[in-house]
């Protein structure tokens, strides 16, 4: 028996599905007022986006929160995969896409660098494994794309990939999307990723904490990179607990906030 599928249709819009850092928030074990906040807009669930594109939905990295938070959304199909970096809470939902090869008919297309198809096929090694007599959809059905900083076409739209430092051992890579950016996992930008990022209308930004850290913008580096980019509207995420929304907002100056789980943008 089949049954009908439930999804919402959200095309040209980009979700931001969660804003939140590695270990989420509230973080397991806290009892700060950020983390016992009823206010949701403190409940950030692991770093991910997704895009409705003329041609399906493009998700922007699998985090553990996957699941939940495409139910969230109520979004029935994810048609590509599209990932950032290599780091566990931007990948380990990945096993959750098992789902989407009934509904597309094959394996989902996973878009990534080298290094992060390395992780994948090293953490996830049973998806690639020729084991016989296993049902269909034991195991998720996956095909690679490589990507490097050309710009590329995924599900109708044009990509334009931006480096990012993460940190003195780790890259990732922001992605353009019109005049729409998403650049998660940051702590420099080089100066070609700076000029691929003018004229925007919508940049949403690392930003983990008030105070430094090795490998991601605080609060007043993302701040300082927003002023030079000078985007119309700058978003915020990837944030811990040490940001309170309400209060952090009230700080901001005009032209940027803290994003929000279920956030959505209008691409443009």
């Amino acid at each position: 028996m089949t049954h009908p599928l439930r999804t919402t249709d959200i095309r040209g819009q980009l979700i931001l599905l969660g804003t939140g850092t590695s270990v989420g928030v509230p973080a397991i074990g806290c009892g700060c007022d950020v983390c016992r906040s009823p206010n949701p807009r403190n409940n950030r669930t692991r770093c991910s986006a997704i895009l409705g594109l003329p041609g399906g939905n493009l998700l922007i990295d699998t985090s553990p929160d996957m699941r939940q938070q495409l139910l969230r959304e109520h979004i029935g199909i994810v048609h590509a995969v599209l990932y950032t970096h290599e780091h566990a809470d931007h990948l380990f939902g990945l096993d959750d896409l098992r789902l989407m090869q009934f509904h597309l008919g094959g394996p989902v297309p996973l878009y990534c660098e080298q290094q992060v198809e390395a992780r994948i096929r090293k953490s996830y090694d049973y998806a690639f494994a020729s084991v016989p007599g296993l049902h269909t959809g034991a195991v998720p059905q996956l095909v690679f794309h490589r990507v490097g900083l050309e710009p590329f076409d995924i599900l109708g739209a044009r990509v334009t990939p931006i480096r990012l430092k993460h940190g003195r051992r780790f890259e990732s890579l922001g992605f353009r999307f019109g005049n729409v950016a998403y650049c998660t996992d940051v702590n420099a930008i080089p100066a070609e990723g700076c000029e691929r990022l003018g004229g925007l209308d919508v940049l949403v930004l690392d930003a983990l904490r008030p105070r430094g850290h090795a490998t991601h913008f605080s609060l007043e580096e993302a701040i300082d990179v927003a002023c030079e980019l000078a985007p119309r509207q700058t978003y915020f995420t990837h944030m811990s607990h040490e940001l309170e929304h309400e209060a952090t907002n009230a700080a901001l100056p005009a032209g940027m906030a803290l994003a929000y789980d279920g956030q959505r943008i209008e691409l443009t």
